[in-house]
């Protein structure tokens, strides 16, 4: 499918998902929803279930938000809340696991000297990203909007300041091919899909903790705070949850208030919510963290 009908397919699903949010007690019909984005009733329903896996009726009978809430209020716990609330993506399988390794000291204090770092844009299934590698694994993978492109470049340069950044279509495709399987079974005998990230000791502890995380689970800046006996640090958590550089992959989107509200993404709130919705449909793949600096 060409990127421009991709992008505009998932612009077209954000809108829906944040009818179908704001509507969903009146039980809206599809000519409805299929009306406020702009399509006939049967293009909605096929687009929308080729990028959901279900039907637009199905979909709306998922009232997470609103249960994962309810649950909190009786002081469950939030991985229990998330697995009642059908977040939980234990049954099925997944044929990717992603491992995560850091930067030495060394490298850190060189910022990429001699280094080749490759970047590319591409479609979706939540928009036009930006992927960029190095020859050992994905070291940042953002969205453009609320971005625009020159500013997720910018932020490469700003990461990785000394490195050889080249513009490569060809090599970084595969990378989002991997990172955004579909039919996940074509990934079932590929090698572990390698990340290259870097940052700062604390920021590798958080990073590792969202890694962590279950299928299809959420959890609260409180408890990453608590995994790690900093139990005072939910600010500082926060703050290295909005830094991390592989969105996605590194589930930081996953992160939740712990009144159940959504909270903030560097990418929209729309797009966390979205993507919390895909992953009750089809949860990503399982990861692992394979080094730390």
């Amino acid at each position: 499918m060409p990127a421009d009908s991709v992008n505009a397919d998932y612009s077209r699903i954000e809108k829906a998902i944040r009818y179908l949010d704001a509507n969903r007690a009146a039980q809206p019909e599809l000519g409805d929803v299929a009306k406020y984005v702009g399509l006939s009733p049967a293009h909605f329903q096929r687009m929308f279930t080729r990028w959901a896996g279900i039907s637009p009726k199905r979909f709306l009978q998922h009232k997470t938000a609103q249960v994962v809430k309810k649950l909190l209020r009786e002081k469950r716990s939030v991985l229990d809340a998330s697995y009642e609330a059908g977040l939980s993506g234990g049954s099925r399988l997944h044929d990717l696991i992603v491992n995560a390794e850091a930067v030495s000291p060394g490298e850190f204090q060189k910022a990429g000297e001699g280094l080749v770092v490759k970047f590319g844009f591409h479609p979706s299934p939540f928009g036009e990203c930006f992927i960029a590698i190095t020859p050992r694994g994905i070291c940042q993978l953002a969205f453009v909007n609320p971005v625009t492109r020159h500013e997720a470049l910018e932020r490469l340069k700003h990461e990785w300041p000394r490195a050889q950044i080249v513009a490569d279509q060809s090599v970084t495709r595969e990378a989002v091919a991997r990172a955004f399987p579909i039919g996940g079974s074509k990934n079932r005998n590929l090698p572990p899909l390698a990340l290259h990230i870097k940052g700062t000791n604390f920021q590798l502890k958080v990073w590792e903790a969202l890694l962590q995380i279950p299928d299809g689970g959420v959890t609260t800046y409180g408890d990453i705070a608590g995994s790690l006996h900093m139990p005072g640090a939910s600010r500082a958590v926060g703050s290295a949850v909005g830094s991390n550089p592989v969105s996605w992959l590194i589930p930081c989107h996953r992160v939740i208030r712990s009144t159940g509200e959504l909270g903030g993404y560097a990418w929209g709130i729309e797009r966390k919510k979205v993507m919390l919705f895909k992953e009750q449909l089809s949860p990503r793949p399982r990861i692992g963290y394979a080094a730390s600096a």
